[in-house]
């Protein structure tokens, strides 16, 4: 499978081009892991560092279901890979851990996130609150998320050079 990335328009509606720009960072995570193998997508970037691009993956399906379910419409379905006692979990795995089943997540967790967005406009305030009792608005909840794209993107870009050699916007 190729992965295809396609920058909004540069003339489309806000909604529309948060939502392509959010689309595009989330293509973005996509490419970077293709190709590889399982190993190669447990492979850290340097020691001591836990961060892999399987991990990436997982740490945003936690993010999507964070700010789309739990945050947007107030529902709190747990954690997928987290826990109290490992806060990392998203970056530790197991050998019964797959990419498949990463991937899998990852992808479910956007599926519902577009479908839980869909429902609100871009000014309407979120049901649930940030921990300081704060509301947000949908716009600020996909500016948020194209900024954790973008930044974890970047990390991706690293991990992939130390894993293969491939580099790439």
């Amino acid at each position: 499978m190729t992965i295809e990335r396609h920058e909004p328009a540069t003339t489309a509606d806000e909604r529309t081009m948060l939502e392509g720009w959010l689309d595009y960072h989330r293509q973005t995570l996509a490419w970077k892991c293709e190709g590889l193998t399982d190993a190669q997508l447990r492979t850290a970037s340097v020691e001591p560092s836990e961060l892999t691009l399987m991990g990436l993956v997982r740490h945003m399906a936690e993010v999507e279901r964070f700010w789309f379910h739990e945050i947007l419409l107030g529902e709190d379905l747990g954690v997928l890979y987290c826990s109290e006692e490992d806060r990392d979990g998203d970056f530790h795995f197991t050998e019964a851990d797959t990419w498949d089943e990463a991937r899998t997540t990852w992808q479910r967790e956007i599926e519902n996130a577009r479908r839980n967005a869909a429902g609100f406009a871009l000014n309407d305030v979120s049901k649930g609150r940030s921990r300081s009792g704060e509301p947000f608005n949908l716009r600020w909840i996909i500016t948020h998320m194209i900024e954790e794209y973008a930044r974890h993107n970047g990390h991706a870009d690293l991990v992939r050079e130390r894993v293969d050699g491939a580099t790439g916007d």
